[in-house]
């Protein structure tokens, strides 16, 4: 059955009736979510590109420089869990915009940082922004379009995060030598003052509208519907575990990527950007055919194809020092291991009702993210400690987690209403 957010039902399913159903605000709250997760992708790629100038400028240990990403992390699971439920609580709009201006206004003020503790402020109330932005964005996309369609949308609103990837994998080479770091954070606010631009042309979506007319929850209710009951509490454990497993090897991976390339095969940092970038098409690929897949055949198949494929590619990129076989094969590994990214927004959305969607969508993910945030750590300790082939090649077996988690305690949501 399908939804009938934008217009009211159809008598009959047909492709053409389905269509009708994408409106101008449709498409409007696809480009302001997707554009909010260009946002934070190229805010953390920027990051990583930079860490080596920052240090050098702040004179920073390894240690500091590192705190930089972690603390970023830090600060996006707290924003995901504060502003996920005010958003179920006041509205997407309004909670989006405030999530906006916070990111915008510390990612500008460090630009002007002068030391260790002043930029680390800044960044862990940058990404208070960013995590509270991430699922919220996620939320209003997928009320806004009809559910045919859920599963697509949601892939192209995190094919917003790699966009911003890419742009940070192509500017920073190009930018950074001539505008220096301070002038690269600055960089970083524009794409949060497009959102905002676009997201101030909005209104709330008609399922929040109703929910919120039939009922207002009262504060801290949206938590408790994260395990409300036995299926409900082993959905969100499995969807903890895939996007702990997902945030653990991108992390991991694309962190450590750069360095790896430079330092072990003597790339410079165009040539580094290169590698990435190419890494990063394969991702957004994956992301793309994941939304189109899920849409049709199902949110477990999809899902299970995926990290089969996850497996099969880590042990195979970890067994290659040839640059060139590097540079397609780590596109190819990029297509399964991040394309499951594409999914996770619909999963969510369908799993919880209206007043606990951003919640979902915010804690659960940023709980995974909190995780994977120790994968920098751990791929960095095993790649000096062994090798980065060995670090990697041992990443394959979070994929076999995952897909138990699939099997076990994830359900499958295909085409169900949204409540």
């Amino acid at each position: 059955m399908e939804t009938g957010l934008i217009s009211p039902p159809a008598s009959a399913a047909s492709a053409s009736a389905d269509e009708q159903k994408i409106t101008g605000y449709g498409w409007k709250a696809l480009a302001g979510s997707a554009i909010g997760y260009a946002m934070d992708g190229f805010d953390l790629l920027i990051l990583g590109f930079m860490l080596s100038a920052i240090s050098a400028d702040l004179h920073l240990t390894p240690g500091q420089a590192g705190s930089l990403v972690t603390w970023t992390l830090v600060g996006a699971v707290a924003g995901g869990i504060l502003f996920g439920s005010l958003s179920d609580h006041y509205g997407r709009i309004r909670v989006l915009t405030w999530t906006i201006v916070l990111f915008a206004v510390f990612t500008g003020l460090c630009a002007f940082a002068q030391g260790y503790w002043d930029l680390l402020v800044y960044r862990t109330i940058a990404g208070i922004g960013l995590g509270g932005e991430f699922g919220i964005g996620m939320a209003l996309a997928a009320e806004a379009w009809p559910a045919k369609h859920r599963a697509r949308v949601s892939s192209y609103v995190a094919l917003g995060w790699q966009a911003g990837v890419l742009g940070a994998a192509l500017l920073t080479p190009l930018l950074l030598p001539s505008i220096g770091w301070r002038g690269m954070f600055l960089v970083g606010v524009i794409p949060a003052v497009v959102a905002w631009v676009i997201r101030n042309r909005l209104h709330e979506p008609e399922v929040f509208v109703r929910s919120a007319a039939r009922k207002k929850a009262p504060k801290g209710r949206s938590f408790r519907l994260l395990v409300k009951d036995a299926r409900t509490t082993r959905t969100s454990l499995g969807i903890v575990v895939l996007c702990a497993v997902q945030n653990f090897g991108y992390y991991g991976i694309m962190i450590w990527m750069p360095s790896f390339l430079a330092n072990k095969l003597g790339f410079n940092l165009t040539k580094s950007a290169l590698w990435t970038s190419v890494t990063i098409l394969g991702m957004m690929a994956g992301i793309f055919v994941f939304g189109q897949l899920a849409d049709r055949i199902g949110r477990k198949p999809s899902f299970l194809l995926f990290q089969a494929g996850a497996v099969a590619m880590v042990l195979a990129y970890a067994q290659l020092d040839d640059p060139i076989a590097m540079l397609w094969a780590g596109a190819l590994m990029g297509l399964f291991v991040n394309g499951m990214l594409g999914g996770y927004g619909a999963l969510m959305s369908e799993a919880y009702p209206t007043e606990a969607r951003a919640t979902a969508q915010n804690v659960l993910f940023n709980i995974g993210r909190a995780v994977g945030g120790f994968g920098p750590v751990v791929v960095g300790a095993l790649a000096t400690q062994y090798s980065f082939q060995v670090a990697i090649a041992l990443l394959a077996a979070i994929y076999v987690l995952d897909m138990v988690a699939t099997l076990f305690l994830i359900p499958e949501l295909k085409g169900v209403e949204l409540e």
